[in-house]
């Protein structure tokens, strides 16, 4: 079974401590979504799990399907089946999608990919998610507006077929129905891969569309409550104020100013209409 354990996991950046103690086990299959006010680790933890090296692990351990994540580098975590979607993902000037796309799928095989099989997966890839015929020549995420910046992240998971998916607000920027479009995707792969799926996100109109079975809420660096579906309904009706006083929690005056919940902020970008 391709499980991911973490445990007592610390993780630091220019000497400023952020994760101070994560446990977290994701067995196989399994989808879970990890919420909590902005800036208390949720980006840092996935990205701690692919290898960003930027931050510093300090103690603790990670460790997916048997191997120890963190003696590898990261590409060797993404050929090992773990894929990021990232909040904001970057631009890359003068390599389109088809090549940087067949490069990161031959990694991964004894024998490269045909040009046929690759051409195919990949239509089939941009009618799933409704991109624009020309993705392949496009360089990766060039003049890409937000939403499609999102979608090409799905596009790429769709078609390295990890074993493990963390998606770092996949869902922003996404107006309603490519929100719908995009989960119905992560969905299919789930069940035709027995992909495992850790998700970060605010907008529970998303949660209701991949319905994760789990639940994790990260405030200070911590899991301080975990539960199913129900934890995720009931701070999207009464946000994080009763895990505050709870916990004994103490928040700064800008994290009060933050606090709303994930409903309110689907509303809200819904009424922008990005995409």
């Amino acid at each position: 079974m391709k499980n991911l354990e973490i445990k007592n996991l610390h993780v630091s950046i220019e000497d400023k401590e952020i994760l101070k103690g994560v446990d977290l086990t994701i067995k196989q299959g399994e989808s879970h979504v990890l919420m909590g006010p902005n800036g208390n680790g949720k980006s840092t933890l996935l990205a701690a799990i692919m290898g960003d090296p930027s931050f510093t692990i300090d103690q603790g351990s990670i460790v997916y399907d048997g191997k120890n994540l963190l003696e590898m580098p990261v590409n060797e975590r993404s050929i090992a089946g773990i894929f990021l979607g990232m909040q904001y993902p970057q631009k890359i000037a003068g390599v389109t999608n088809s090549d940087f796309l067949r490069a990161a799928m031959n990694v991964r095989r004894e024998k490269p990919v045909s040009l046929f099989e690759f051409i195919k997966t990949m239509e089939k890839t941009i009618d799933d998610l409704q991109m624009s015929k020309d993705l392949a020549h496009r360089f990766l995420n060039e003049g890409f507006s937000g939403g499609e910046k999102k979608r090409n992240e799905i596009a790429q998971m769709q078609m390295l077929k990890p074993s493990l998916a963390l998606l770092d607000e996949i869902d922003s920027g996404l107006d309603v129905d490519a929100i719908k479009l995009v989960a119905d995707v992560i969905n299919r792969l789930k069940e035709e891969n027995n992909m495992s799926l850790l998700v970060v996100s605010h907008y529970e109109r998303f949660l209701e569309y991949i319905r994760p079975e789990f639940t994790h809420v990260l405030v200070d660096g911590r899991i301080v409550e975990s539960g199913g579906r129900d934890l995720y309904e009931k701070i999207d009706s009464e946000g994080y104020d009763w895990l505050y006083d709870k916990y004994n929690i103490q928040v700064s005056a800008a994290d009060n100013k933050a606090r709303v919940s994930i409903g309110q902020c689907a509303v809200k970008d819904t009424l922008k209409g990005s995409i």
